[in-house]
C-alpha cells in the first residue's frame, strides 16, 4: 500500500498488524465481455489487524495468523468467479480474512493496473477496510470484551501467560463478578433485566448486587453518563462458558459494537474468575482495567468489601486509590425486587 494503514482500536488499545503486499493473479473480473474472456493482471495487499502478543510471548506459530493461508485464500479471491466490479471483489476478500481465526479488522486494496481506460494511468485501486462490527456474517467469532494485553500490566507483572484454561470448568462452584453498565435507551431497565437474564442461565447463582451509580463516560466520543452496577455470583462455569453468556445476553439487548468506548445498551464484564490469572486470544482474567476504574471498584466494594483482584488487593484499599468523585450512588439498594431464583 503506497500509504500507512492507521491502526484499529480495540477495547482502547491499538492492535498489531500482519501485512501482505503485492498478491498478483491473473483475474478475469470486469464489465467487459473482453476483460471476461482473456483475463488480465489484478493485484491485492491485504492487512490484517491482529493482536500477536501471545504469539510473541510463546514464540508459538499456532498463536498468530498464518500469513501464507491468508495470501493463499487472497489469491484465490482474484482468480476465482468473476465480477463485475472492484468493490465486489475487495468485499469477498475481507469476508475471507475476517473469518481467519484471530483477525478483528482488515484494510484491503485490490489493484487493476491493466484496466480499460482511455487515458495513461498508472493503475486503479479500490480500499476499504471492514471489520466484525460490520455486520452479522461473523457474528459466530468470539469477541472479547477484555481482550488485548496492555504492556504497563504484563511488565508490571499483574498478568502471567495463562495455558488457556479458559475452557475448564471448576471442580466446584467458583466465586465471580461481572461489572454491568450501559448508556442508550432505558438503562436501569436494561440492567435489571440483564441481572435476570444472567441469573436464568444455568450454572450461574446470582449472590447479590451493588448499588446502582452513575458515572462520567472514560474516553471515546461525546455520550451520556453511564449506569453502572457489580453482580457476585457464582458459578459452575466455565470462563469462556461464562463470557459466552455474557455476550449473548449483550446482543439480546441490543448491544453493537462499533465505536471503540462509544456509547452502549448494555456492557457485561468479567472483572474476576475465583482467582484464575492467565489471558488468551478472547479474555483476560481479571479484567486488566477494573481496578483503575472507579465505576467498577465502587460498586464492587459495596457488593462485596472482601473481593480481591487477583493480582492486584483488596477491594477495599483499592476503592481509595481511585478517583471517585464523577460516581454517584442512584439507587441502594438495587435492583429493588428480589433477585432471579437461579437454575
Amino acid at each position: 500500500m503506497t500509504t500507512q494503514v492507521m491502526p484499529f482500536v480495540k477495547d482502547g488499545f491499538p492492535l498489531d498488524q500482519i501485512v501482505v503486499e503485492g498478491i498478483r493473479v491473473t483475474g478475469f473480473h470486469g464489465v467487459l465481455a473482453t476483460e471476461r474472456e482473456s483475463g488480465q493482471l489484478f493485484k491485492a495487499d491485504v492487512v490484517a489487524h491482529v493482536n500477536t502478543r501471545t504469539a510473541a510471548l510463546t514464540d508459538d506459530v499456532t498463536k498468530t495468523l498464518n500469513y501464507s493461508d491468508l495470501a493463499d485464500r487472497v489469491a484465490e479471491v482474484l482468480a476465482g468467479d468473476p465480477a463485475n466490479l472492484l468493490e465486489t471483489v475487495a468485499e469477498h476478500i475481507a469476508r475471507i480474512v475476517l473469518d481467519m481465526d484471530g483477525v478483528e479488522c482488515v484494510d484491503v486494496a485490490v489493484h487493476k493496473p491493466q484496466a480499460p481506460l482511455h487515458v495513461e494511468f498508472k493503475d486503479v485501486i479500490v480500499r476499504i477496510r471492514r471489520d466484525l462490527k460490520s455486520g452479522s456474517l461473523w457474528a459466530d467469532k468470539r469477541i472479547g470484551s477484555a481482550a488485548g494485553l496492555p504492556d504497563d500490566l504484563l511488565a508490571e507483572g499483574h498478568l502471567t501467560l495463562a495455558n488457556d484454561p479458559f475452557d475448564e470448568r471448576p471442580f466446584q462452584p467458583v466465586r465471580a463478578y461481572l461489572a454491568l453498565g450501559g448508556n442508550i435507551g432505558e438503562v436501569e431497565e436494561t440492567l435489571k433485566d440483564a441481572v435476570h437474564a444472567l441469573g436464568r442461565v444455568p450454572g450461574i447463582h446470582i449472590l447479590r448486587t451493588s448499588h446502582l451509580v452513575r458515572s462520567a463516560p472514560v474516553g471515546g466520543p461525546d455520550q451520556p453518563d453511564y449506569l453502572n452496577a457489580v453482580a457476585v455470583i457464582e458459578t459452575a462455569l466455565a470462563p469462556r462458558e461464562l463470557l459466552g453468556a455474557c455476550q449473548g445476553i449483550e446482543v439480546v439487548f441490543g448491544r453493537e459494537r462499533g465505536e471503540p468506548n462509544g456509547p452502549r445498551t448494555l456492557d457485561i464484564d468479567i472483572v474476576a474468575f475465583d482467582d484464575l490469572v492467565g489471558m488468551s486470544d478472547d479474555l483476560i482474567l481479571p479484567h486488566p482495567r477494573a481496578a483503575d476504574r472507579a465505576f467498577v471498584i465502587v460498586p464492587l466494594a459495596d457488593a462485596d468489601p472482601d473481593a480481591v483482584i487477583p493480582g492486584r488487593g483488596g477491594v477495599a484499599t483499592l476503592v481509595n486509590s481511585v478517583d471517585a468523585s464523577s460516581v454517584i450512588v442512584v439507587a441502594n439498594p438495587w435492583p429493588g425486587d428480589a433477585l432471579p431464583a437461579s437454575d
